[in-house]
């Protein structure tokens, strides 16, 4: 609502209507603000905006409960849990409420209320707003709007402040995009909230412990505009889902981040490595094309060409650590006699088995020598692997630091 009027708006009054007392379920909220407005409304004039504290709002609507069903009310207006903190005097609940705010304890309240009992918002404070505008401006004959406040704690910032809950009758937002700033830069991203800026300046007069629930703003008619029931009011304030990048409190954020890491880690653990696990040939056919899901099982013990007089005797038991690596099983009499003869150094690799086309096809070039049963450095397990084709180096006797003693590639 960005007007080229704006530098002559240069005054803005704040004044309170006193005289208001105890608001009980079932008044007449409009007539008893009209009461205290003097003679005709004569205090109040065309443009004005009522910011209207919340508190009035619910004891008209009977939003009272019994303090002693005040766990059970935050519970049941509580449609969200953002954060939650433990201190000495208790636990703190920040939480989205049925009205779609973020705030502590839902919003409901023991401040300013008789004894024994506690406050809950308005059920729909825009609906509440649009119903006093609508009376206020039939019982005055002007054109008035009204916001309707309650007070919020913010992130980044201590202490608290007044915010618009509801709104009829006048604007939200203060648009100014695509207008120019005062040395002719165009604003491409300023919205600004002037319900809550509003909102602000009548809790300086209003404050909290005057008794002096309504206020008047004067000076911004410009935001004062027809009342519309396809409104959304001050709800349009409110980010969603989507737009909201702080959805949970930074401990929350973490213990979910942290959740899903170890979830993703274990999955990735499970699923990518196997101890004495056999690999099941995924070109039967020797045409090089890989085998259809259908056609790849597991294999059963009877197939498992891996016998256990096949693994030495001290083959790995535990979960590998450090570098993973695979070698390829070819028939006994493909092996080289030689066996190493010092100990073997950096890391060992138990084997697993390959189709035998595949073995008797390249057994000369795959010069394999086992690792001895005294290898020292981490041991490494076994995983499955999907190429038919694995190039396969042996270690070096003379070889120090970690080493990989085997590995393998899948070729197409």
């Amino acid at each position: 609502m960005h007007s080229a009027a704006d530098g002559a708006r240069h005054r803005l009054e704040v004044f309170v209507l006193p005289g208001i007392g105890e608001v009980r379920a079932g008044d007449d909220l409009a007539a008893t603000i009209l009461a205290v407005a003097g003679p005709a409304a004569s205090r109040l004039a065309d443009g004005d905006i009522l910011a209207v504290t919340s508190k009035i709002v619910s004891k008209a609507e009977g939003r009272q409960v019994a303090a002693t069903d005040r766990e059970q009310a935050i519970a049941d207006e509580t449609v969200r849990v953002v954060a939650t903190r433990a201190h000495p005097g208790g636990v703190t609940r920040i939480v989205e409420n049925r009205q779609g705010l973020v705030m502590a304890a839902a919003g409901v309240d023991a401040s300013n209320v008789e004894h024994g009992t506690v406050l809950l918002l308005p059920v729909d404070p825009d609906a509440s707003a649009r119903a006093l505008c609508a009376a206020l401006r039939a019982a005055s004959g002007l054109r008035l709007g009204v916001l309707i406040t309650d007070t919020v704690g913010r992130p980044w910032r201590d202490g608290q402040t007044d915010i618009a809950i509801g709104a009829a009758g006048v604007a939200v937002l203060d648009d100014l995009r695509g207008s120019l700033d005062a040395h002719g830069r165009r604003l491409d991203v300023t919205v600004a909230a002037v319900a809550d800026e509003i909102a602000g300046a009548a809790d300086l007069i209003k404050g909290k412990t005057s008794g002096n629930p309504v206020a008047v703003l004067r000076g911004l008619g410009h935001l004062v505009g027809a009342i519309d029931a396809g409104d959304r009011g001050a709800r349009r304030l409110v980010r969603d889902g989507a737009s909201d990048m702080f959805r949970v409190g930074s401990a929350e954020a973490y213990a979910e981040g942290y959740a899903a890491g170890l979830a993703a880690a274990a999955a990735g653990a499970g699923a990518s490595v196997g101890v004495g696990v056999s690999v099941t040939p995924t070109d039967p056919g020797g045409d090089g094309e890989l085998a259809s899901d259908h056609e790849v099982g597991t294999s059963s013990a009877a197939d498992d060409r891996t016998a256990s007089a096949d693994v030495p005797e001290d083959a790995p038991t535990t979960p590998p650590r450090g570098h993973i690596a695979a070698t390829r099983e070819i028939s006994a009499a493909d092996l080289p006699q030689k066996s190493p003869t010092g100990p073997a150094r950096g890391h060992c690799a138990a084997t697993h088995e390959v189709p035998d086309a595949a073995a008797d096809d390249r057994s000369g070039e795959l010069p394999v020598e086992a690792p001895t049963a005294h290898g020292t450095g981490p041991e490494v397990a076994t995983r499955e692997v999907l190429g038919a084709e694995l190039t396969v180096e042996a270690p070096s006797e003379r070889s120090s630091g970690p080493h990989v003693a085997a590995r393998g590639t899948a070729s197409a």
